[in-house]
């Protein structure tokens, strides 16, 4: 299942601040209810968990968030995440595109869900999903 989401916040920050505080991916991940970083794996990448309840459901998701695109001018980063349902067949993937201007910034997240969260219907995914984008853009404004 496909979910394509997009939500903005605001901040008071500066935007190079803002710019260095998204690619901080050990200050962002835990602006994500439920998230945490396991290890750093990388210069730019981190192995994290996160645990989601969708309707009676708990889930956990392990895997990998890297940032795969920076472009500093344009204050601009691309995160890719790539996880497995732990105990399950499922995974879920996608990108969160970050684009930074003056007083906050958009972000776009395209998600690929697969195995029992994916059963769930795609209203009840895109919900969660929803809330927790938007929950983590209301932290990320005030980091």
């Amino acid at each position: 299942m496909a979910v394509e989401l997009d939500h903005s916040f605001t901040t008071s920050r500066s935007l190079d601040d803002s710019y260095a505080t998204i690619l901080d991916l050990e200050r962002v991940v835990p602006c994500v209810e439920g998230a945490t970083v396991l290890e750093r794996t990388g210069p730019d990448s981190v192995r994290a968990e996160i645990k989601v309840k969708m309707g009676a459901m708990s889930m956990t998701f392990t895997g990998t968030l890297e940032t795969t695109e920076q472009d500093a001018a344009a204050h601009r980063a691309v995160l890719t995440v790539k996880s497995r349902e732990a105990g399950g067949q499922g995974f879920a993937n996608g990108t969160i595109t970050f684009a930074l201007h003056d007083g906050g910034g958009d972000i776009h997240t395209s998600a690929q869900i697969t195995g029992k969260a994916a059963s769930m219907g795609e209203g009840v995914v895109s919900g969660v999903l929803d809330a927790l984008i938007t929950d983590f853009a209301g932290k990320l404004g005030q980091l």
